[in-house]
């Protein structure tokens, strides 16, 4: 094992969520994302799972999905971007300065 690799344990207890929408919040020292589920035709969504993270490990969060969705593309052709919403509402809500 070199010194990049890790040996990741998964409970059996944990079970994988699906999220279609996220909500991101800051302060000085942690990203907060808040995944969620939304509800087709209905203005509502659930919390499945809130990440907290420090700056650094976004920034290092940010690099990788550059990277990984830039090899995804190289192998499955462009993702479309999303459809522009009527309303000009964002997909990602971001919420600053929370406590």
């Amino acid at each position: 094992m070199t010194g990049q690799e890790i040996s990741v344990n998964i409970p059996p207890t944990l079970d994988p969520v699906y999220s279609n929408m996220i909500q991101i919040a800051y302060k000085d020292d942690e990203f907060t994302f808040m995944f969620l589920h939304q509800l087709p035709q209905v203005n509502q969504a659930r919390a499945k799972a809130i990440v907290s993270i420090t700056p650094t490990h976004a920034k290092n969060l940010l690099a990788v999905l550059t990277k990984t969705i830039s090899d995804y593309e190289s192998k499955f052709g462009a993702i479309a971007p999303p459809p522009a919403d009527p309303k000009g509402a964002e997909s990602v809500t971001t919420l600053r300065g929370y406590s």
